[in-house]
């Protein structure tokens, strides 16, 4: 193991195996925060009992706090003791008023946990550990209380005043100063705890609830940006008519409020009632936003209301159950999203997320179950599998269970935990006892890390019409897991006949259902009166987040992509056929040998391109090439320089070949004014599609540059700028410098031409990220201003971030160290790139490595870091 030189003792683990109830429970708190920029005073009277017999110490959290006075009923107390990250009192009664009095300096507070400032405002963080930075308190998610909230402010500079609940009283006080009081009659755990103070630009609606009762709903905005509210606005309405149809769920308070602040490490945050929001999810206008910012204000407005119910109502009993709330929410964000738009595109973006980062978060040192077992720093486990494949994991219990028992198995989970803090076990158990349906194998999912690798041989026997199905799961060893046992995976299949007619599924006389339910290591599937030899369809609507293996001829691909009935395993069919292709040049490569794609292979996806029955939005995603990432996962060794001239060639081979068709649907789909209904949404993201393959024609130049300069919206004004980017065209660099000019008084707009200096694939690429850190627009204390930069370069241009110099690596350390000290949640995001470092070549390897030894040596190391470092150096 490397030892980290410069630290006194290494941080320690923490397993979910050795939980125990706290000793005290706190039922409500009073608080008072009396706001200044660099000295907040804030008071909190809590209601402790005691849960055991016997006199235990209560032992509070607490971080970077300075105590001002102790007191138990009223009187001072002195039997305590105070450390840097505790405070411990004793001899204390069964029940009793605790007074603790904490001085915090907000402006200091880069780490942007607890209370800060955000602009000219304070706001907080408080998931999920920054609430012990405001106040000591037993900081844990199962010990849930009602919040009573007094905010004291200047009245100027903070006309606004906000907390969770409802507001319950108001009033001015001497020296230009005014107080709000709010209340919170629910439960809740100090996490969903909210303030903001500050002078905004307020967006106000109603909503009438199923029962009856009217909701007032408020926007919170920087002053200027009112009209980039109404969407947001408009999003959340939606979220609340689509919780009570679909899932017959109410809101709960009198209010429900939004605030966008631009300082934030997450995109957002439920607090009950006052969701703090990264103001990339809430301000968008035509000339703002693009299609994929709306979408992205849509689901996130959408997942953090769904909390309210999955995760505020029902909370997690510790964070190694943070799937509980954030895999079940970002599945009826999905469905949200899916209901409104279109199904088979959500499908596929997720699905893209899944095969690419949460894939290769599972081969990775930083592996884990979407339960983990142990932690040393929380923050590092909101990752995509927690997210993402908590919500495969979901989604699969409602394949199991179809949606009927699905909202039963919901329903009966609300009666049974509502007000309670839950755990995944709680959850699986509801859904079992709802549905019938024996869920005692599948809870794996929980407790196992990686991938399935599911492996399909077919065998057709002609003279008894039999067809044979055989399946055999493996999953790989991973970090801390070497033993894997087989998992219940839902297989989704349809067989089709040679004109494309659905095959019944029936063994013996009787009807067998589409989702196979594959519970062992190997397991045989038959199937009768099947008349002549079939083309399968497997994992349709990828019914389990398994990586495929089965022996496809191009002939059967091509078959799917036309024929296939369901969307997504058309476009499944044909990301399978441009991956055979693609192994198949990298290959040819490294051989020294040209890249080539049969003419079959063109005409499927010009078939696709013409396909007048298919949406111009699912055409757009079907003609989209796998990144650059996900060709790495196939790998065991990872060849950048080939992955990226494949990628780069195959694009143009495509668009030479389908030059004209790509031209004449690129001019039929140009649109009048700009409006965000689906259709036009959808003809928006073909035609921009289009140009970028066009882009690397020799009509190219000239058809991105003509649209740059007729643009009237962001998402076409954008698809230009990457489409010059990308093919490195000469108008690029005018164009970069126009939209600068335009916008540089607008970081958020900026953070789109920040992304696009770091995806900059030219040779030069990194030394013009160093210089467009000097850019004024840009901020490293900015977490988005930072995350479209760095993380766009290394993460995300990999032949450039990889170069064999080993000058992307030292970039990444700079940046790590200086982030270590400010803010070292966002560099935990940051160092992914170098956790992957052993599929590299050696040489690489040694750069990476190397640097990450620099990472450990590194003096007051955060917990961010050094758990992600240790790991990666003992992987």
């Amino acid at each position: 193991m490397s030892e980290l030189s410069t630290q006194t003792a290494s941080p320690k683990a923490k397993y979910r195996a050795d939980y125990i109830k706290p000793d005290y429970t706190i039922t409500d708190i009073d608080f008072e925060f009396d706001l200044y920029d660099t000295a907040t005073h804030i008071v909190a009277v809590s209601k402790v009992v005691r849960q055991v017999e016997t006199d235990a110490a209560l032992v509070l959290n607490g971080d970077g706090l300075e105590l001002v006075r102790v007191e138990v009923n009223g009187t001072a107390w002195s039997d305590y003791d105070v450390s840097e990250s505790s405070l411990t009192l004793r001899s204390l009664p069964a029940s009793f008023d605790l007074t603790i009095e904490t001085l915090v300096n907000p402006e200091a507070n880069t780490l942007l946990e607890g209370l800060y400032k955000s602009g000219g405002g304070f706001c907080t963080q408080c998931e999920a550990e920054g609430f012990r930075r405001i106040t000591f308190y037993l900081d844990r998610p199962d010990v849930l209380a009602r919040f009573t909230t007094k905010v004291i402010a200047d009245k100027t500079s903070f006309p606004y005043l906000l907390s969770n609940g409802n507001r319950v009283a108001e009033g001015d006080l001497d020296n230009g100063r005014h107080w709000v009081q709010w209340q919170d009659p629910f439960p809740k755990p100090s996490y969903l705890f909210a303030l903001v103070a500050g002078d905004f630009d307020v967006l106000r609606d109603k909503f009438k609830t199923m029962s009856g009762r009217d909701v007032e709903l408020e926007i919170f905005v920087d002053k200027g940006n009112l009209d980039r509210a109404d969407y947001a606005m408009a999003s959340l309405i939606n979220s609340m008519k689509w919780d009570e149809e679909r899932f017959g769920l109410e809101y709960d308070l009198d209010i429900y409020m939004i605030v966008a602040v631009d300082f934030f490490n997450m995109g957002a945050m439920e607090n009950k009632g006052l969701n703090v929001f990264n103001s990339k999810f809430v301000l968008a206008n035509s000339k703002t936003a693009t299609d994929t910012d709306y979408q992205g204000i849509e689901a996130v407005i959408g997942h953090e209301y769904f909390h309210n119910w999955t995760g505020n109502r029902v909370t997690c009993r510790d964070w190694f159950q943070l799937s509980l709330k954030e895999g079940l929410t970002v599945f009826r964000d999905q469905e949200f999203s899916s209901d409104l738009g279109s199904r088979a595109v959500n499908r596929i973006q997720n699905v893209r997320i899944m095969r690419g980062p949460q894939f290769a978060e599972d081969r990775g040192p930083m592996s884990h179950p979407i339960r983990p077992e142990k932690v040393i720093e929380m923050n590092n486990f909101y990752t995509l599998t927690v997210y993402e494949k908590g919500s495969e994991v979901i989604r699969m219990m409602h394949t199991l269970l179809g949606e009927e028992k699905f909202q039963a198995g919901i329903k009966l989970y609300f009666e049974r935990h509502d007000g309670t803090a839950a755990t995944c076990d709680d959850f699986a158990q509801a859904m079992e006892d709802a549905s019938g349906v024996d869920l005692t194998l599948f809870r794996r999912w929980y407790s196992q890390a990686g991938t399935p690798v599911v492996t399909v041989t077919t065998d057709y026997n002609a003279e008894q019409k039999r067809y044979l199905v055989t399946i055999e799961q493996n999953t790989a060893p991973t970090a801390g897991q070497d033993d894997k046992l087989p998992l219940h995976i839902p297989m989704d299949i349809e067989l089709y006949d040679s004109v494309g007619h659905v095959i019944a599924l029936e063994c013996n006389g009787e009807p067998i259902h589409h989702v196979l339910n594959v519970t062992e290591a190997k397991q045989v599937f038959e199937f009768d009166n099947v008349n002549e030899k079939p083309v399968i369809s497997l994992f349709r609507e990828f019914s389990a987040p398994v990586v495929l293996e089965y022996g496809y001829s191009d002939e059967e691909l091509v078959f799917l992509m036309v024929h296939a009935r369901n969307e997504f395993a058309r476009w499944d069919a044909g990301q399978m056929l441009l991956a055979k292709y693609i192994r198949t040049n990298i290959a040819n490569v490294q051989q020294g040998k040209d890249v080539e794609l049969p003419e079959s292979v063109i005409d499927a996806f010009r078939g696709a391109l013409l396909d007048e029955n298919l949406d111009p939005a699912f055409i757009a995603e079907m003609l989209a090439l796998p990144s650059e990432n996900e060709i790495a996962g196939w790998y065991k060794i990872v060849d950048v320089d080939a992955i990226n001239a494949v990628a780069g060639k195959i694009s143009a081979i495509l668009a030479y070949a389908l030059e004209d068709e790509l031209t004449a649907i690129y001019r039929s789909l140009s649109q009048g004014e700009y409006n965000l209904a689906h259709e036009a949404m959808a003809k928006r993201a073909l035609r921009n599609r289009c140009l970028s393959y066009l882009a690397h024609t020799e009509e190219g130049n000239k058809l991105v540059a003509e649209q740059y300069v007729s643009s009237d919206n962001m998402t076409d004004t954008m698809a230009s700028m990457a489409a010059a980017n990308n093919a490195e065209l000469p108008c690029r660099a005018e164009q970069m410098t126009d939209f600068s000019d335009k916008w540089t008084h607008d970081g958020l707009v900026m953070d789109k031409w920040f992304m696009l200096q770091g995806a900059n694939p030219a040779a030069d690429s990194l030394a013009n990220v160093r210089k467009t850190m000097s850019h004024p627009a840009f901020d490293l204390k900015n977490p988005n201003r930072t995350r479209n930069l760095v993380a766009s370069f290394c993460a995300n241009n990999p032949v450039r971030f990889h170069a064999k110099d080993g000058s992307g690596y030292a970039f990444l350390t700079e940046i790590l160290t200086a982030l270590n000290a400010s803010n070292p949640q966002v560099a935990s995001r940051l160092i992914e790139p170098f956790l992957k470092y052993r599929v590299y070549d050696e040489q690489r390897q040694a750069l990476m490595r190397a640097e990450l030894e620099k990472l450990a040596k590194l003096e007051n190391l955060a917990n961010d870091l050094f758990e992600k470092v240790q790991k990666a150096l003992d992987q």
